[in-house]
């Protein structure tokens, strides 16, 4: 369950910007997770209420966007999202020889201040 740490890093970077800006408390943190990272949404918002007391964004929700995955082929130039139909290979030159260009990361993307 590495949902915690990934939380607990969330929570500490949007706190530090809202103190950082002066600007009072946020309602709400919107945070895109890749598919490829194996977290889970559901653990993610159990934690996030244990890591937000006694912050600057307590009483905020967790809105969690997933990101599916993508590809780009090195050989054809083709992005594709991988799948066990296609073997995970490009789908038009059943190439293997490619690069995840989306859905491996835990991004911050937004955070809703309280008015």
């Amino acid at each position: 369950m590495h949902e915690m740490s990934y939380i607990v890093r969330l929570v500490n970077l949007a706190a530090r910007t809202v103190q950082e800006q002066k600007v009072g408390k946020a309602e709400k943190i919107i945070v895109s997770v890749g598919k490829m990272t194996g977290i889970e949404p559901y653990y993610m918002q159990k934690y996030y209420k244990t890591a937000i007391q006694g912050t600057v964004l307590e009483n905020s929700e967790l809105e969690v966007e997933i990101v599916d995955v993508k590809a780009h082929c090195k050989n054809c130039g083709c992005d594709y999202t991988p799948d066990a139909a296609h073997d995970y290979l490009c789908p038009e030159c059943k190439s293997g020889n490619c690069k995840i260009i989306n859905g491996r990361d835990v991004i911050l993307k937004r955070i809703v201040l309280a008015e």
